[in-house]
């Protein structure tokens, strides 16, 4: 699948390498394998588009995303697993007085959102 976003956020397609992953699992890995900055900088493009993203891809039944928008969905859910450690966090990819995260898997954690 290719991970070309809709022309209307194009510009947020240098992202999505590294964040629009399908799975629970690997968008954790993400998070914590990655710098504070690149959390601040990926919330920070993504964050003032969420009202626009979550309204196009509003538009399609619930399980019936076409396969090429899910790279934008998948970006969206990533901002969610970010955003805690943004806002809360002062941008640590970790959670502080936590246990180690990379123990943790979901027990769904593997399977795709679409």
């Amino acid at each position: 699948m290719s991970l070309i976003l809709p022309k209307q956020f194009e510009e947020l397609n240098a992202f999505t390498e590294k964040w629009a992953k399908g799975t629970e699992n690997d968008r954790q890995k993400a998070r914590i394998t990655s710098t504070s900055e690149e959390l601040k900088a990926f919330y920070d493009a993504i964050m003032p588009r969420m009202k626009e993203i979550l309204e196009f891809l509003d538009t399609y039944e619930y399980g019936k995303l076409p396969e090429e928008h899910q790279p934008l969905y998948w970006l969206a859910m990533s901002l969610a697993e970010v955003a805690p450690h943004v806002e809360l966090y002062d941008c640590d990819p970790g959670v502080p007085f936590a246990f180690e995260e990379a123990r943790f898997v979901a027990e769904h954690g593997s399977q795709a959102n679409v």
